[in-house]
């Protein structure tokens, strides 16, 4: 059974040509998603205590994503998204990757990331 992490990674390699990078080697789960040509970073997915987002249990997978401001603003409101965790909470978003967002929600917030970083972007 696929998990919502191997379907985002599997999708970011069909869609965008991406293998993902483990730059990390005290952390090895870590996924970092970059464009090919400029190497900026479009995704980040990692494995995280839940407390850190002021949740209950034990660990999740989470994926930040760059988004629009005004985006997140609205869709820190609903179940599944936040601030971002440990990055620019201005500009990145977290998404939760349990179940509480669905696939194609997470996908089209890739696909706006992976514009937003694209070459002569921000």
């Amino acid at each position: 059974m696929s998990t919502l992490r191997d379907e985002i990674l599997s999708y970011a390699r069909e869609r965008f040509g991406t293998e993902p990078d483990y730059p990390w080697d005290s952390e090895p789960t870590y996924a970092v998603l970059r464009h090919k040509k400029s190497k900026k970073w479009y995704g980040l997915i990692m494995d995280i205590p839940r407390e850190k987002l002021g949740l209950e249990g034990g660990r999740t997978d989470i994926l930040n994503i760059k988004c629009d401001p005004v985006l997140i603003g609205s869709l820190i409101l609903a179940d599944g998204y936040f601030k971002a965790y440990h990055m620019s909470k201005e500009h990145w978003l977290t998404v939760i990757l349990d179940g509480t967002v669905l696939l194609d929600s997470i996908i089209g917030l890739l696909e706006q990331s992976f514009e937003l970083t694209s070459e002569g972007r921000g």
